[in-house]
């Protein structure tokens, strides 16, 4: 069947969305909300376990709700797989999916341009867009999310959590892993870049995302995760074809976050001021990172000092995988809010 480029504020029967979510309260009902609003007709919701009413909201606004067993390891990876699984058992066949976070809202024209580009370009297998802060400015640690999330426009080498997904690749080879605590969302674009599908962002508003970020340890912890996640896909692409993922990330949590302090420190022994020279060097790679942001804007000096301090958690979230990898089995999922 020839697919169609779909008018302005119309949804193909052929999409489904895919929501994941657990105890996001109102976050959840806006996100559910968007959705009908940009004309969504199959919507699954799965549930990790809420205890705020979560289910009962999306059961409200005529979602199907899937309740992971949580006897078996809870990931969002496999919360998006069941979350498609039960779209093909609903529906019998989409060509899209929506996936999106239960703390995100759907932009209004997000889905008729992200549709476009799809049916545009058949061999794009994931478009992304914009995601963006609701409350940027409430702070600092969501201002941080608001940088983080505006990446270049085009080909891309990944997306997040939020994206539109052309369903038959999606299923070729295999959906999401479930195994990997964060970073699932790149190691799936590695495995479909490896079979010649490319992964694009356009430029498009796409979701607002509340982090809901207001204290130093929800940030700390959201370090640790992603080093969690930066060793635990490195090792699960290392053995495939291509470059593994986030060697480079690891790498520099190591060096900024682990022998540089180790090295500084045992040299103080002897002169103490090696830990001004370590200060310095901090300094400047602060200062490197605001320039290349852009050093009038005040963000970017907040940027570059929390760019360097994040290599501390996730050189812990990285060790924290390597205590597992050799002890045996699997964690869940790390949460940070």
């Amino acid at each position: 069947m020839k697919q169609e480029a779909p008018a302005d504020g119309q949804v193909p029967d052929r999409v489904g969305f895919v929501v994941i979510g657990r105890n996001e309260g109102e976050r959840l009902v806006r996100c559910l909300d968007s959705l009908k609003s940009a004309g969504a007709a199959e919507i699954v919701y799965v549930d990790s376990g809420s205890t705020d009413g979560s289910v009962m909201e999306a059961e409200k606004r005529g979602a199907r709700v899937v309740k992971l067993d949580l006897s078996r390891p809870f990931t969002a990876g496999r919360a998006r797989n069941e979350g498609f699984e039960q779209l093909l058992l609903d529906s019998g066949e989409i060509d899209f999916v929506q996936f999106i976070d239960g703390d995100c809202e759907l932009a209004p024209d997000w889905l008729p341009q992200a549709l476009r580009f799809l049916i545009q370009h058949a061999q794009v297998a994931i478009v992304c867009g914009r995601r963006q802060e609701k409350n940027p400015d409430a702070s600092p640690y969501n201002k941080l999310c608001d940088i983080e999330w505006n990446t270049p426009i085009g080909e891309a080498e990944a997306c997040g959590g939020d994206s539109l997904v052309r369903a038959d690749p999606f299923r070729t080879v295999g959906g999401f892993s479930d195994r990997l605590i964060a970073g699932e969302e790149p190691e799936l674009c590695h495995r479909l870049r490896a079979k010649g599908w490319k992964i694009w962002r356009i430029d498009a508003d796409m979701t607002l995302h509340d982090a809901a970020m207001y204290r130093l340890s929800q940030w700390w912890m959201r370090g640790v995760r992603s080093g969690f996640g930066y060793a635990q896909v490195w090792a699960a692409t290392r053995q495939g074809k291509g470059v593994p993922l986030y060697g480079q990330q690891i790498r520099r949590a190591i060096i900024w976050a682990g022998a540089l302090p180790a090295v500084t420190l045992a040299a103080s022994l002897c002169d103490p001021r090696w830990i001004l020279g370590l200060i310095g060097i901090y300094a400047l790679q602060v200062a490197r990172i605001a320039f290349r942001l852009g050093v009038t804007q005040r963000s970017a000096w907040s940027y570059g000092f929390f760019a360097m301090l994040a290599k501390f958690p996730e050189l812990q979230g990285a060790a924290r995988y390597l205590l597992m990898a050799i002890r045996g089995g699997q964690r869940s999922a790390i949460l940070y809010k």
